[in-house]
């Protein structure tokens, strides 16, 4: 039980009676001095402070969420790029390697087409040189064979249809 119900505790002789009064004086100067008001008045300002920040960290937070949505729409934006880039790059590939491919194609035809060209001239040389080498020759026996027939004979007229016949095919 509380020692002011007591009958001694309202004695003047008691140390706790004035402990008591000199406690509500106390209190009692702080009120009348303005300092309830006064702390609650720090209190205020510090809580404005702390409500300041957290506003701070609101938008902080808010302008940081923004930037991510904006990073993930550039990154989208760039993924969508460059695989856009790679789909043309493969595209482009594909038709420089067909272009490539025709070109070879016909650069192929064309240098067959040139070989078979040298081929067939060399051919036709080689039996030109053939024939008029052949020609030569048998002109040259053929002469031969007159002049040892002059020799022994005056007239052969086999010799003379093989000379005519040597004489037309050599024209």
């Amino acid at each position: 039980m509380p020692a002011f119900f007591e009958a001694h505790f309202w004695n003047f002789a008691n140390e706790e009676l004035w402990v008591g009064v000199g406690l509500l004086c106390f209190i009692g100067i702080l009120i009348l001095a303005g300092v309830p008001k006064l702390a609650a008045g720090m209190l205020d300002k510090k809580a404005a402070l702390i409500q300041a920040n957290l506003d701070e960290a609101a938008n902080l937070r808010a302008e940081a969420e923004a930037m991510l949505a904006e990073i993930q729409a550039r990154r989208a934006e760039t993924e969508a790029q460059a695989a856009l880039m790679l789909n043309e790059a493969k595209s482009e590939a594909k038709r420089l390697s067909a272009e490539a491919k025709v070109k070879l194609e016909e650069d192929v035809a064309r240098r067959t087409e040139l070989a078979t060209r040298r081929i067939a001239a060399a051919e036709a040389q080689a039996s030109a040189e053939v024939k008029a080498a052949a020609a030569d020759l048998a002109a040259q026996l053929a002469e031969d064979m007159l002049r040892a027939r002059l020799a022994t004979a005056k007239s052969d007229p086999q010799l003379d249809a093989a000379i005519g016949q040597v004489a037309a095919r050599l024209q």
